[in-house]
């Protein structure tokens, strides 16, 4: 059988993977009921939808066919280490100086890694990020995440 698209076909195989991955893992915990889940019930969904959609996007790219193969192109490097190390970065600040600046460094840091970066854009998605987040974790589902500095209290 001839791959008609690499980049699907890629896709479709690290959604299988990553999807099979969160199955096989969920598979440790209680599933519970319906009416009732367990920990291990929405994970264990999810793997197998993940994994049923990389087999969607692995039969069309088995099936269809695209322009010159649709091809792969070179790895980018710097844009690739430059968001690794934004979600690095906000993993390491965000005990010392809460989501309020952590998450902030984190939009404008990885915005950093595109071609049309412009500081006033991530500035305002920083912002709609911050309290959004806010909002559904610190309000909504009541996580002790720390919002401030820990100098600020």
């Amino acid at each position: 059988m001839k791959i008609k698209s690499q980049k699907d076909f890629w896709a479709g195989i690290m959604f299988i993977a990553v999807g099979v991955a969160f199955a096989w893992g969920a598979l440790g915990y209680n599933f519970g009921s319906s009416a009732r889940p367990g920990p291990g019930y929405f994970p264990f969904g999810l793997g197998v939808i993940l994994a049923l959609l990389g087999a969607l996007v692995l039969f069309g790219a088995l099936t269809i066919e695209t322009e010159h193969g649709d091809r792969i192109g070179k790895i980018a490097w710097k844009p690739l280490g430059i968001v690794v190390g934004s979600v690095v970065l906000f993993g390491l600040l965000l005990p010392w100086v809460g989501m309020a600046v952590a998450l902030p460094v984190l939009v404008v840091t990885s915005a950093m890694a595109g071609d049309e970066f412009h500081l006033g854009a991530a500035l305002v998605s920083a912002a709609v990020l911050t309290v959004g987040s806010w909002v559904i974790f610190i309000y909504g589902l009541g996580l002790t995440i720390p919002v401030w500095p820990k100098f600020m209290g």
